[in-house]
């Protein structure tokens, strides 16, 4: 292992050799362009030893990397808002054929009205394709969450594409620190992919992907819904794996800080949450009893535990990068969906902000708690969302 300094992306690039990732296929979108772009460098350099494809599309990114997948090749692609939409068809052929493929996904705005700034609409739109979802707080995490996804989607017990997120301009065009473990290194935690059950082989042809009538359609649907939660378990064994072979840990499901005690959780989707550890530390001082739980995995959701700190807590504070529109924050109302079922069900307060690249500062996560700690005390839940900062 040795330290480097990169973006987000780069780092993603050389998570690709660490991995020895064997297809990548891609095409530029901003943020999310220096990620293929270091791969074709890697590859040129000799570095990246595996097949680089330079698709007229996302929409043929995604079909190439299906195609690599099929024939049992560990297949890579990275990608950014209107590039995942317009893979849509791809993700879902992708989950459905229970293709193990890792998709870095820098986060970024949807035309129009648009910019090149964070937003996880582009994802969150995507929650109900199939594909596990991650994200990430910091450059060091991605690159490990990368190499991670690799060995969770291809478990038997999950064998489901694997999208990581990251905050686009946030990590993809700022330098920080990672920890870098050579190819041979990774070898001991992720073995080369062996297909389960079948390849697409000219010398031994089989047919896969024709049609299905209703007699089976849902059996092959409820295959997929048991592949993803499984992952929750797997992804637990796996991280405890990656500790004590790396000395890794990036939280679980949910990175929880200070939780133990509070009242009041915060809760978020990628680098606000890195952010908010900040406030928690003030408001602490302050006299507040708050902690924050920066979650990770958003599909498939953790629901025990969020259910698990709802016994703890009287509110939750929940914001959201994103919209599910004329219906709140996603995460917000997931959170509440998850207590229904619950004899304890705290408050659980949605705030959506940040959208466009807006900045959310330590400040802000503060007020919005404050917020929520205001509202415990009156016993007024007041609107189902708060938009903040509304100019």
């Amino acid at each position: 292992m040795k330290t480097l300094i990169m973006s987000a992306n780069y780092a993603a690039a050389r998570a690709c050799v660490s991995a020895r990732v064997e297809v990548v296929a891609a095409y530029p979108i901003t943020p999310a362009t220096t990620v293929p772009e270091q791969v074709a460098w890697l590859n040129e350099e000799g570095i990246y030893k595996g097949e680089f494809i330079r698709v007229e599309s996302e929409h043929s990114a995604m079909f190439a990397c299906i195609g690599a997948s099929s024939t049992g090749a560990r297949a890579f692609t990275a990608t950014s808002s209107n590039g995942l939409l317009l893979m849509d068809e791809a993700l879902h052929w992708a989950a459905a054929a229970r293709l193990p493929i890792v998709l870095a996904n820098i986060n970024r705005s949807v035309s129009p009205s648009w910019n090149i700034h964070v937003t996880h609409d582009d994802s969150m739109s995507k929650r109900d394709t199939g594909w596990i979802q991650f994200y990430v707080a910091s450059v060091d995490e991605f690159y490990h969450t990368v190499i991670q996804a690799f060995r969770l989607a291809e478990d038997e017990r999950v064998l489901m594409p694997v999208m990581v997120n990251a905050d686009g301009f946030v990590l993809s065009h700022t330098l920080s620190t990672f920890d870098y473990l050579e190819p041979e290194e990774v070898d001991k935690f992720l073995p080369p992919y062996k297909p389960p059950h079948w390849v697409m082989d000219p010398d031994n042809p089989v047919s896969h992907g024709n049609i299905v009538f209703p007699e089976f359609y849902q059996e092959f649907r409820y295959k997929m819904h048991e592949g993803n939660k499984n992952a929750l378990m797997v992804y637990d064994e796996i991280e405890r794996e990656y500790k004590k072979l790396f000395g890794k840990y990036f939280g679980g499901p949910i990175d929880c800080y200070k939780c133990e005690d509070a009242e009041v959780i915060f809760t978020s989707q990628g680098t606000v949450g890195s952010e908010a550890k900040d406030a928690i530390d003030e408001l602490r001082e302050e006299g507040y009893k708050v902690g924050n739980a920066r979650i990770r995995m958003v599909r498939p959701f953790p629901v025990e535990k969020v259910r698990e700190l709802a016994s703890k807590v009287k509110a939750f504070a929940s914001f959201d990068r994103s919209v599910s529109y004329g219906f709140g924050g996603p995460v917000a109302n997931d959170i509440r969906a998850s207590l229904y079922h619950t004899e304890h069900r705290p408050m659980v307060k949605s705030y959506i902000g940040g959208l466009g690249g807006r900045d959310i500062t330590v400040t802000d996560i503060k007020e919005i708690i404050l917020d929520t700690v205001k509202a415990v005390e009156s016993g007024e839940l007041g609107p189902e969302e708060t938009w903040h900062d509304l100019r």
